[in-house]
């Protein structure tokens, strides 16, 4: 297996647990994004340089004027996609086996973290995990230390609150609160 068939394990959806292959593979990704993530995390990097140490983290080129505050931390790294004028800011979390795209203009707050992982509810599988992506639309906000799990797609737009947790789709040009989060008010544009 290579890492090209592990993102299509995870991308299908498939559960993470039963092959020992698959485990001993994300296993070794981790180590490596590990590696990466601790040389982003332990100096100062010039902007261009955070752009770089991210794609060699993700495995392909971050899109066009990518910002990023450290520390970052991710336990997979290779199923991102960036687009244009992202900014991360500090202390931010990706679980990114399910995949994480995050389109042009997308803002994330301090300490938001991202699950695309979730573990089997039943206690006799609870080893097993179940991946699902997430995508971020364009322009969309998320506020600092917000949480959005695996499965949900936050449309163009949208801002979601500090401190939300999001279980559900968003659609475009709203805001949303709380735990669970929930809709506040539709965004009025120009």
């Amino acid at each position: 297996m290579d890492l090209n068939e592990l993102l299509q394990h995870f991308n299908r959806r498939d559960t993470v647990g039963e092959d020992p292959e698959v485990i001993e593979l994300m296993r070794y990704y981790s180590r490596q994004a590990q590696k990466i993530t601790m040389e982003i995390n332990t100096k100062y990097h010039e902007p261009e340089e955070l752009a770089e140490l991210f794609s060699q983290l993700i495995g392909k080129p971050v899109g066009e004027m990518f910002g990023l505050f450290p520390p970052f931390y991710t336990d997979f790294g290779k199923n991102i996609t960036i687009g244009n004028h992202v900014f991360i800011n500090s202390d931010c979390k990706f679980q990114d086996q399910g995949g994480i795209t995050i389109d042009d203009g997308a803002l994330i707050g301090h300490g938001v973290v991202l699950a695309t992982l979730n573990h089997d509810m039943d206690p006799a599988k609870r080893q097993q995990l179940h991946p699902a992506p997430i995508h971020i639309g364009k322009c969309v906000w998320i506020g600092a230390n917000a949480t959005v799990t695996g499965g949900v797609t936050i449309g163009d737009n949208s801002i979601v609150a500090a401190g939300a947790v999001v279980t559900k789709d968003v659609p475009a040009n709203v805001v949303v609160g709380g735990v669970p989060a929930k809709f506040i008010k539709k965004i009025e544009s120009d």
